[in-house]
């Protein structure tokens, strides 16, 4: 059986994208971590599949990790699902719905861009008590989509040669975000409300050149830790610079929150499965 595919990227975050409309696919979890090896099959971040909408949205998205764990939302994920879906009509869609397990969302054609309407996010704890070894930096927490922590780094040589694999994995796995696990962010300050930040991704179990609901965690506890106005800028280890827009609503929640910045095309091509 031969699958056909398309690959994306966003800000350098890596995806397969197939057309399951006809819902004539069903992946299990070792086919796609087979499809998202980088040595002997595609290689991504993880894989994109565009089913029917159920609840009134233009459209489905279903989001899996590149271990074949399926999650909720992705933002760079979602951007390149906008823009894939934005094509599938008789004409150029300048703006389309879908419905996610985070809610439902609305992408946004603007030129090169994709703007996404994120959910509202959640669970915020400042300052939370979970440390790990070698690392020295306040962990804070809040939920985008998914699960993030965020650790502000303030010396900017220490941030660029940080070892985000080991202090990553450590906090993934901490036991204050059991049973779950959580993304883990490093952020520092560029200048006040433009920050860089580097991501360990659940799911990919290392770093990756981007993260959309990692930069919007970090952007939304930069204004709380700093009063930054809306938008952010946001610079991703993958070399783009992309824009976290929100209206507080409030003393510590947000809404209107949205992610903007590249969703490219790559290839297309076909594959035995």
């Amino acid at each position: 059986m031969f699958l056909h595919f398309y690959k994306m990227n966003g800000a350098g975050n890596d995806f397969i994208v197939i057309d399951n409309r006809d819902l004539s696919h069903q992946l299990d979890p070792q086919t796609i971590e087979e499809l998202c090896d980088r040595h002997r099959g595609i290689g991504a971040d993880g894989l994109l599949a565009v089913e029917p909408a159920e609840n009134g949205a233009d459209y489905k998205f279903r989001y899996y990790n590149a271990d074949g764990g399926e999650a909720e939302m992705c933002g760079n994920g979602a951007r390149c699902f906008g823009r894939f879906t934005a094509h599938l009509g008789d004409e150029v869609a300048d703006r389309v719905s879908f419905e996610t397990m985070a809610g439902t969302l609305t992408a946004e054609m603007i030129d090169d861009q994709v703007r996404i309407a994120m959910s509202e996010p959640k669970d915020l704890k400042l300052a939370t008590s979970a440390t790990v070894p070698g690392l020295d930096a306040t962990l804070h927490f809040l939920n985008t989509g998914v699960p993030h922590a965020v650790a502000f780094i303030s010396n900017r040589d220490e941030f660029e040669n940080l070892d985000v694999f080991t202090h990553g994995r450590a906090i993934r796995r901490h036991e204050a975000f059991a049973p779950a696990g959580t993304n883990a962010n490093f952020a520092t300050v560029l200048t006040p409300g433009h920050i860089a930040i580097r991501t360990y991704e659940r799911g990919v179990e290392d770093e990756t050149l981007a993260c959309g609901t990692g930069m919007v965690a970090c952007a939304l506890i930069h204004h709380l830790l700093t009063g930054a106005p809306s938008p952010v800028k946001v610079d991703v280890a993958g070399g783009d610079t992309l824009e976290i827009g929100f209206e507080k609503s409030g003393d510590s929640s947000f809404k209107n929150v949205t992610l903007t910045g590249p969703a490219d095309f790559v290839f297309e091509g076909e594959i035995e499965i």
